[in-house]
């Protein structure tokens, strides 16, 4: 009886998958400060190629346009920034805990990935012409959720009455400033970029203030 070799074929076919996700993330990664230094606009495949260590024509077999590489990248961003959101709308702490880990998650955000954030800002900026359905579907649904907590809070008088939907657009803004502002607050502090303590000490206020807006007890 003939012995049958068992094919190679499935694990060479994974090891490209994997292969070629890697390499996509590699571009993204480098995409990303392309995009937050230059705008969309001023941004450029051959740059996003050679800073990745790519020829143009090699890259654009991935991403065959500055619009699909651009997308791609704005997906990664939204990804990282819903993630923090579901913090929030899947709470099952008590509104002092959810509302601090939240903060936290959203600081933690602009510190590990502050080229993302500026895309992201610059997008929105700009009057999110390229990516202002993606962000409506996808941000919208969430939000609803977060809102839904509130309202079960303030239900179960855990927290005061408040307008969740602008609490949550100035949580946003405070949090986000610290990637997308940082510059001007460097050059205020005199100095680089912002350390460890400039984000503990943020998170601090940010999560004092929210909490008394909410009047829960620290």
């Amino acid at each position: 009886m003939a012995t049958v070799k068992p094919s190679t074929a499935a694990p060479k076919i994974k090891r490209r998958v994997l292969n070629r996700d890697k390499l996509e993330a590699d571009i993204a990664a480098e995409a990303v400060k392309v995009f937050a230094e230059c705008g969309y606009e001023g941004a450029s495949i051959a740059t996003v190629a050679e800073n990745a260590g790519l020829s143009k024509q090699n890259l654009m077999y991935y991403f065959p346009t500055k619009q699909a590489l651009y997308q791609r990248v704005l997906d990664n961003v939204l990804d990282e920034w819903l993630e923090r959101m579901e913090h929030l709308a899947h709470a099952d702490d008590e509104p002092q805990e959810a509302l601090r880990a939240y903060v936290q998650a959203k600081l933690r955000f602009s510190r590990e990935q502050p080229w993302a954030s500026r895309v992201y800002a610059m997008e929105v900026i700009g009057g999110a012409q390229l990516y202002g359905a993606q962000i409506q579907s996808r941000v919208v649904p969430l939000l609803r959720k977060d809102i839904e907590v509130f309202e079960q809070w303030i239900s179960a008088g855990k927290i005061a009455p408040v307008n969740a939907t602008h609490l949550l657009f100035a949580i946003w803004a405070m949090t986000q400033s610290y990637a997308d502002f940082s510059t001007q607050m460097g050059l205020v502090l005199n100095r680089k970029q912002l350390n460890k303590k400039d984000f503990d000490d943020a998170e601090k206020l940010i999560v004092d203030m929210v909490l008394a807006t909410v009047r829960v007890a620290a």
